[in-house]
């Protein structure tokens, strides 16, 4: 044992020597053995451990069932269209003496229906041979149905004159008194004539002269009946329409000075005056309107003129001249109303 002793010391001053001399490893190892042996011991080695083979997994494929396949639904041709047969319209072309309440009477119609279908603001400014498109009774209904009746406005037609013409046609005279509290526009009056019990009425409309009647004002106006009942033994006069009035778009600070009539009053007679702008803006579309009255204050002329200048500044004047044919007479006093617009702005 001893010996082994010394020979294991041996070796470890040769394992030093290794570490410094790395060229003599082969003689040491063989050394290193010799001395293993001779110590009478036998070094085993320990066999590198095989590894233990991987189990196999076994992988079970499930089977994969398609989806089903989606059935489209049955395809159903959309409907063929049938072709709505558009009734044709109905028109009817202005001729002289035609107005919208007589036009709407013949249809069966309201004067409002007829406006609506037309787009007709003004009926003024319709013209002998125009065309207006006459809407359905059913058309008209369903619209009145759906339009609340207004409720009506209290004005008084006063100082009516009637006067035949020299063809057979019957001039009605007369004016609008706005006692409602409220300024109106679109002031629009209808009459009807009957000769006696068992005859027809005839009838008729038309604007006052005055775009925009003020609370206490006046406003003439004219009805010419084409062919009229050579003897009526009534009639009746009504506002047939009007509407509240937008004044903002107004001008009313104008004033008639000046006005004078030339003329024996039964014929031609002369009206001439200035309108004078105290207000404080520029008056645009200015107009002026003359009514002439008999002495029993009954309108027996109107006219509705456009005077030297349209434009009147602040503080400026203009003159205007007009011609009145009166149906009666003679003629004791003038009235004149001026009106524009307010310049709008850009």
């Amino acid at each position: 044992m001893r010996e082994c002793w010394l020979a294991l010391a041996h070796i470890r001053r040769m394992y030093k020597y290794i570490t410094v001399q790395p060229a003599l490893l082969g003689g040491v190892l063989v050394a290193i053995a010799i001395s293993v042996v001779g110590c009478g011991q036998v070094v085993t080695l320990a066999p590198t451990p095989t590894p233990a083979p991987t189990p196999t997994v076994g992988i079970e494929v499930a089977a994969i069932t398609p989806p089903p396949t989606a059935t489209p639904a049955p395809y159903t041709p959309a409907p063929t269209a049938t072709a709505t047969v558009t009734p044709t319209p109905v028109i009817h072309q202005i001729t002289a003496g035609d107005s919208l309440l007589g036009i709407a009477n013949q249809y069966g119609l309201s004067v409002a229906a007829l406006q609506e279908a037309n787009g007709i603001l003004d009926p003024r400014t319709l013209q002998v041979g125009q065309q207006l498109i006459i809407p359905s009774r059913d058309e008209s209904a369903e619209e009145e149905a759906l339009t609340p009746t207004p409720t009506p406005l209290p004005l008084r037609i006063e100082n009516v004159y009637f006067s035949e013409t020299t063809i057979g046609g019957l001039w009605v005279l007369g004016e609008v008194l706005n006692d409602s509290g409220t300024p109106l526009e679109q002031v629009r009056v209808g009459i009807t004539l009957q000769e006696d019990d068992n005859s027809e009425t005839v009838e008729a409309d038309g604007l006052v002269a005055l775009d925009l009647v003020d609370v206490g004002e006046r406003a003439p106006f004219t009805i010419l009946f084409g062919a009229a009942p050579e003897h009526f033994e009534r009639y009746q006069l009504f506002p047939l329409s009007a509407v509240p009035a937008y004044v903002g778009s107004y001008y009313r600070d104008l004033e008639v000075r000046n006005l004078q009539g030339n003329g024996e009053g039964y014929a031609s007679y002369t009206a001439t005056g200035s309108i004078y702008n105290f207000g404080p803006e520029e008056a645009v579309s200015v107009q002026v309107v003359i009514t002439a009255y008999d002495a029993l204050d009954r309108v027996i002329a109107m006219r509705q003129i456009v005077p030297e200048h349209n434009v009147v500044p602040r503080g400026g004047e203009t003159t205007f001249t007009a011609v009145l044919a009166p149906v009666g007479g003679p003629i004791v006093h003038l009235k004149a109303v001026a009106q524009g617009r307010r310049l709008q702005s850009q």
